[in-house]
Parts: C-alpha cells; sequence; structure tokens
C-alpha cells in the first residue's frame, strides 16, 4: 500500500468517526496516555476478528460463523458464501485478512474449524468479496490449507493470519489439545505455516522439499498460538500462545526451529504437573517473554500508529483472562523491558486487537452481544 493510500484511509476514518455520540464514551488514564474509550457498534455474538476495509468499514467474523460488515455503527446482514463451519468449544469462524491488493482484487483470507470425517481441524480459504448495495457474498472460495487429521477434541485451533510484505502468508495451528502432535514434523497441528497466497509452498521455506517436515511448516513446537503481528521493527513475525496454567510466551518464530512444547515451558500442566523436562533443553528455542500465571493471550499487535506515539513499536496482547490490554515496552533493539497492563475488567474478554490506518486502536470483546470498541487519544 502506497503511503498516499495509507493517508486517504486514515483520514476516511478520521471523518467517520467524527462527531460520534459521546454516549458511552469514557476516559481511561495510563501510564503514559489518557485514552478515549467508545463504542462504535454493537450486537456481534462472540466475534473473533476484525479487519479494515478502505471504506473506513469494518470486515468481522463471528465464531457461529457468520461474516458481517460493520459500517457507520450498523450492522449488516451475514454475508452469503461462508463455508460451513464447526462451532463446538473454541472452533467456529476464526481470523480474517485482506490481501495487499484487495481494492482491486476483493481478495480476503480466513481462517476456520473445518469439518470432516472425525469432528474439524484448522483450515485457511481465500475467497472475493463482493458487495452490491446492502448485499454482500464470497465468491470464488478456495481452500489454500487444512488439516487433513481431524478430531472431536474442542480445543486449540489456533489461528491468526499474517500477510507479510512478500506477500506470504503465515498461519498459526494449535495442536488441537494434542499436544504430541506439536512434535510431529508430518502434521501441522502446533506449528506455524508459510504459503503463498495460492497456497502453494515458498520454495525458501526451511522444509520445502517435504524430507524432513511438511513444506508448509514454517515453525514447530507451538502449543496454541491465538495471536500474530508483523514486526516492522524486526522485519519479522512476532506471535502470542496459550500456555496451560502459566507459560504463556511471546515468540519470534525462525524458519525451521523449534519451540518446545510439550518438551520444555514455563508455567505447569493443568494437573500441577511439570511440563515435559523444565524450562529448558537443547534443541528448543526460550521465549521472548512469558507469563506465569497465565493471561490467556488472544489478539496481538504491534503499534505502529501516529495517535500515540508513545507507544510506538510497542506490542498490544489481549487477555482473555483478567480481562485486560497488555502493552509491551519495548527498547531500540526490540527487546521486551515492561509491560502495563490496562482496562482491566472494563471491557470483558479481549479476543482481537487492531490498529486502524489512522493510529486508534479496536478492540473485539468475547461476547454473546459484544461491542467493538474504540481507542483513541483523550
Amino acid at each position: 500500500m502506497t503511503n498516499r493510500t495509507t493517508v486517504t484511509l486514515a483520514s476516511l476514518f478520521a471523518i467517520l468517526f467524527t462527531g460520534l455520540s459521546s454516549a458511552g464514551a469514557q476516559e481511561i488514564a495510563t501510564e503514559k496516555v489518557r485514552i478515549r474509550a467508545e463504542t462504535v457498534a454493537t450486537g456481534l455474538a462472540s466475534p473473533w476478528s476484525l479487519a479494515f476495509l478502505p471504506d473506513g468499514a469494518l470486515l468481522v467474523t463471528e465464531k457461529a460463523g457468520t461474516m458481517r460488515i460493520v459500517r457507520k455503527g450498523e450492522l449488516s446482514e451475514p454475508i452469503s458464501g461462508v463455508p460451513k463451519v464447526w462451532d463446538s468449544g473454541q472452533g467456529g469462524l476464526l481470523d480474517v485478512a485482506l490481501a495487499p491488493d484487495f481494492e482491486k482484487s476483493g481478495i480476503i483470507y480466513f481462517t476456520y474449524s473445518e469439518p470432516g470425517n472425525g469432528g474439524a481441524g484448522t483450515a485457511i480459504a481465500s475467497a472475493r468479496l463482493e458487495e452490491d448495495g446492502e448485499t454482500a457474498r464470497l465468491r470464488d472460495v478456495k481452500t489454500l490449507f487444512s488439516t487433513k487429521k481431524k478430531t472431536s477434541r474442542g480445543q486449540h485451533f489456533g489461528s491468526r493470519i499474517v500477510v507479510a510484505p512478500d506477500g506470504t502468508l503465515f498461519v498459526t495451528f494449535g495442536e488441537r489439545g494434542d499436544m504430541d502432535r506439536a512434535q510431529d514434523p508430518q502434521d501441522p497441528a502446533g506449528s506455524v505455516l508459510r504459503i503463498n497466497a495460492d497456497g502453494s509452498v515458498p520454495r525458501d521455506n526451511p522444509f520445502a522439499d517435504g524430507g524432513k517436515a511438511l513444506p508448509q511448516i514454517w515453525s514447530t513446537g507451538h502449543r496454541n498460538p491465538q495471536g500474530a503481528a508483523w514486526d516492522p521493527l524486526t522485519n519479522a513475525l512476532w506471535i502470542t500462545e496459550h500456555g496451560p496454567r502459566g507459560g504463556d510466551e511471546v515468540n519470534r518464530p525462525e524458519a525451521g526451529k523449534n519451540y518446545g512444547w510439550p518438551e520444555i515451558g514455563y508455567g505447569r500442566h493443568y494437573s500441577g504437573t511439570r511440563i515435559g523436562v523444565g524450562t529448558a533443553a537443547e534443541g528448543y528455542e526460550q521465549p521472548l517473554y512469558y507469563w506465569d500465571p497465565s493471561i490467556a493471550p488472544s489478539g496481538f499487535a504491534v503499534y505502529s500508529g501516529d495517535m500515540f506515539p508513545e507507544w510506538k513499536g510497542d506490542l498490544l496482547a489481549g487477555a482473555l483472562k483478567y480481562q485486560m490490554l497488555v502493552r509491551l515496552d519495548r527498547d531500540d533493539n526490540a527487546r521486551i523491558v515492561s509491560e502495563e497492563r490496562m482496562f482491566q475488567n472494563e471491557f470483558g474478554r479481549i479476543r482481537d486487537v487492531r490498529v486502524a490506518p489512522d493510529g486508534s486502536i479496536y478492540l473485539l470483546p468475547d461476547s454473546s452481544n459484544a461491542p467493538i470498541i474504540r481507542l483513541s487519544r483523550a
């Protein structure tokens, strides 16, 4: 996206939200800046993810399998053409992202729990989003990758999509509640995958020839990564992932590396027993940061906007547990040096966090009648 397009999109967002009713808005002090929080829409059913459309509208997924457009605070009818999802436990319609050329192509990417023989598994698909007046539909839906081994377990699907600057797609897959799958190099569960936009394998993937692992695999040894973002400071992917009773992690997955689950980890299993051989072992990477006890991190973003220069380059992690937004302060070398816990119990369980083109921050709480919260400078 060119700078001109970015400026235009930021201006659209500024215009769209200028003059919003102050009813329900509140101001909240944080360590570095005072925040204005306002509700821009309500009535969503367990929303999971959102993306910003070029005209300032929002594309939102709901866990049960519906996708909607939110424009000027109004929810559209469900978009037609969304494939059937396995809405059970943590499964359903999950992440959504726009292709870099969306304004021309209309292409979106989304992940979901794909039903099949034995239960469900994580899948990523592409489609063309078309709008005709008040009607919207998905056309040309194409599955780019799906987990062959389906299971009836209801947990740990992942899954986030990050479109890298080179156009490749990073997709996070949970280990589906079967921790040994995270160490199986022929199983995508418990891995970060990297694919081309058409579903093919990038030639520079670490296992592109398929000899030692699935060719789509980028990194292994992950438990349930539900947060992911591209970091311009390090020019790399960063993720957050759920641990069990403690041991939530922030990682920067590198090509071909193993991040340890379930052989190493911080915290404990739910039974109270130690994880694997402990917190470190040869051949396994250490997290860049971890939480013990768990905060249950989900949505994740790197702040790169202009509205909050105090937060430039910091990491923002939504937390399901403790119902808060965590800001991880980083130094000029991208090292995490401290954390700030914000808005605890103000908005509910934070499922997604997104930075808008104008630099404001959007929070997507996880509830049956959820709002969309916009954070701006007070």
